[in-house]
């Protein structure tokens, strides 16, 4: 187990109510100038920043509402007061055009997809070049339904840069089909994904895939909606597999 990660096998264990220790919270902009893209983006910021990893939180679609990035902040502030260094994306902006639900999804989706992808790349470097100190080996991203979408897409076109991936009810985007990075993924209890998103369970053990099915938790729930035991339904596996080598 990576040095970085060893305090979440404990968390693990003794996690029962959502992080007590108090993080800095800061809103900043970037602008990606190869698309002319501002990207909104809040970090959560532990009191120590040397050697610790980054976590990238990408949100499940909100019809371009603001602050939809700030919806997950029950996961946020628990990695934060850790001793991760959290940015949660906002991917939506009020000026984009609006997520197509008819016809060929997959294919009608994946330039939004593709624009998520995108907008994790950005972000990453600029971290890289902010916070120096991280420890960029150990890269995660967490994505919500279509964030979990972004962020399978992100890893196909960018396995080197990541850790882990871990998806929270992604639906559309298939989990790459790789042993590196670690892959795994939390399940609702009322929703399932297209054909092909999901692998085999043959394809999970030849690739060390993790698929966890969730018994208490509905997909629109997978957010700071949850009520307490879900939270902590969710906090537990996450932090089950942030301590997995």
């Amino acid at each position: 187990m990576k040095k970085t990660l060893t305090f979440f096998l404990f968390l693990f264990i003794t996690v029962t109510s959502i992080a007590q220790i108090t993080t800095k919270q800061r809103d900043i902009v970037l602008v990606d100038k190869m698309r002319n893209r501002k990207i909104p983006i809040t970090l959560y910021i532990p009191k120590k920043i040397h050697n610790i990893p980054l976590v990238i939180i990408n949100h499940g679609y909100n019809e371009n509402k603001p602050d939809s990035n700030k919806s997950y902040s029950f996961i946020a502030k628990e990695l934060a007061s850790q001793g991760c260094m959290v940015a949660s994306i906002q991917h939506e902006l009020p000026t984009d055009e609006l997520l197509p639900k008819t016809g060929d999804i997959q294919s009608s989706r994946k330039v939004f997809f593709e624009r998520g992808a995108e907008n994790i790349y950005a972000v990453i470097e600029h971290m890289k070049k902010r916070y120096r100190r991280l420890n960029f080996d150990e890269t995660i991203i967490i994505g919500h339904s279509m964030g979990g979408d972004m962020a399978a897409t992100f890893t196909k076109k960018h396995p080197e840069m990541l850790y882990k991936l871990i998806t929270l009810d992604n639906r559309r985007v298939p989990l790459p089909r790789i042993s590196v990075p670690k892959i795994y993924s939390l399940r609702s209890s009322d929703q399932s994904a297209d054909a092909g998103v999901i692998p085999s369970e043959e394809e999970q053990k030849k690739y060390s895939i993790t698929i966890q099915k969730l018994h208490n938790t509905i997909h629109n729930d997978m957010n700071d909606n949850a009520n307490d035991s879900q939270k902590r339904e969710m906090l537990n596996w996450l932090l089950k597999f942030l301590s997995q080598e």
